[in-house]
C-alpha cells in the first residue's frame, strides 16, 4: 500500500483558507484532516476538537516539553501548533491528510516533512484581502493594520510552495486543489506498488 500524501494548505490571513478547506473536505470525504491547536479564544460557530483543540497556555506549554507537536508557532499573540497525532499512522495506511496552517507552520513543516504537497492560497488582491479580514468583524484597526503587513511578507514567502492556487472563486480553487491531488497520485514515486506486480 502507498502511503497517503500530507497536504498543507496556508496562506495569509483572511485568503480564505478555512472556507476552501472545508468544501475540499466536503468534495473528498475520504481525505482525513489534522486539527490543529491553540491558545486563542474560539470564534463565533467554532467548536472544540472539529475547528481547533482550544488549549490553555500552560497545557499548549506541556505538548511542547513532551514534544507533541510536528510544529508550532505564536501568531498574533497566540500558540498555535499541529499535534503529532495520527498524522504519520494514517498516512502509512494510504490515507491523505489536509493541514491547514499558517506560512510559519508550513516552513516547519517543509523542512520536517519534505514530500509533503504544498499549496498556497492567494487572495485575488490586497484590496479584496482586506475586505474579508474587516468582514470577519472580530479585529480591531491595530490587528488588521498588522495583519495587512505581515500578509505582503507572507505572500512573497509563498513562492517557496510547490503549488500557488488564486482564492477567487472557492469551487474552482477547490478544482484546483483537487486536480493537484489527482497529479500527485499519478506521480511514479506514487504508484510503487503498480510498478512491482507488473515487474513479476
Amino acid at each position: 500500500m502507498n502511503k497517503g500524501l500530507l497536504i498543507v494548505v496556508s496562506g495569509a490571513s483572511g485568503t480564505g483558507k478555512g472556507t476552501v478547506c472545508d468544501a475540499l473536505l466536503k468534495k473528498i470525504p475520504t481525505l482525513a484532516y489534522s486539527i490543529s491547536a491553540t491558545t486563542r479564544a474560539p470564534r463565533p460557530g467554532e467548536k472544540e476538537g472539529e475547528n481547533y483543540y482550544f488549549l490553555s497556555r500552560e497545557a499548549f506549554s506541556e505538548m511542547i516539553a513532551q514534544g507533541g507537536f510536528l510544529e508550532y508557532a505564536e501568531v498574533f499573540g497566540n500558540y498555535y501548533g499541529t499535534p503529532l497525532g495520527k498524522i504519520e499512522e494514517r498516512r502509512k495506511v494510504g490515507q491523505d491528510v489536509l493541514l491547514e496552517i499558517d506560512v510559519q507552520g508550513a516552513l516547519k513543516v517543509m523542512e520536517r516533512i519534505p514530500d509533503g504537497v504544498f499549496i498556497f492560497l492567494l487572495p485575488p488582491s490586497l484590496a479584496e484581502l482586506e475586505r474579508r479580514i474587516r468582514g470577519r468583524g472580530t479585529e480591531t484597526e491595530e490587528t488588521i493594520a498588522k495583519r495587512l503587513g505581515k500578509a505582503k511578507t507572507e505572500i512573497a514567502v509563498g513562492k517557496k510552495y510547490r503549488y500557488a492556487v488564486v482564492n477567487d472563486q472557492v469551487e474552482q480553487a477547490v478544482n484546483k486543489i483537487e486536480a493537484i491531488l489527482t497529479a500527485e497520485h499519478c506521480r511514479a514515486d506514487q504508484n510503487s506498488d503498480i510498478f512491482e506486480e507488473l515487474g513479476r
